[in-house]
């Protein structure tokens, strides 16, 4: 295998972790422009990535092992469909911090909002633990949150904090 090869399919095997990890568990991205990157790389580069296996790896055995991956990969498009995973790159943007936790600053509870396009916005209210800005990890919110000490109500929209998330 080539060192071109062995690049393109490392970088291609980041693209599919970060979509599965955004699609499937509780862990999102939050910057729209890694989001979007990750999403339609997968969709374009899965097809690739099978053709330049086929044709640039020489071992037989390596070849099909090569092309299992993104077989598979292609099998979960279809099942899905490249549409609605072209309406699901939208990332959720913190419109107001609810609450702010008073021992980790970088956990809060926000009302956030996605731009689903001509479909409008979808909304929510989330308890989020930044791990970076660009990377973070949601919960529901409980209902009786207001009633717990570790939480400060700060409900302040966005703008008026001066905050980037």
């Amino acid at each position: 295998m080539t060192k071109n090869t062995k690049i393109l399919n490392i970088i291609y095997g980041l693209t599919v972790i970060f979509f599965l990890l955004d699609s499937l568990i509780i862990f999102e991205i939050k910057s729209q422009n890694i989001k979007s990157f990750v999403y339609f790389g997968f969709l374009i580069q899965t097809p690739l990535i099978l053709i330049w296996n086929f044709i640039f790896i020489e071992v037989k055995t390596k070849k099909i092992i090569g092309a299992i991956f993104p077989m598979i990969m292609i099998a979960f498009i279809l099942v899905v469909g490249q549409t609605k995973i072209v309406f699901s790159t939208g990332a959720w943007q913190t419109q107001t911090i609810l609450y702010q936790n008073k021992y980790l600053s970088f956990k809060t509870v926000e009302f956030q909002m996605q731009n689903v396009g001509a479909l409008g916005y979808n909304q929510r209210t989330v308890e989020v633990f930044y791990l970076t800005p660009f990377f973070m990890i949601t919960k529901n919110v409980l209902t009786d949150i207001d009633k717990k000490t570790e939480w400060v109500k700060v409900d302040k929209n966005i703008n008026e904090l001066g905050l980037k998330y």
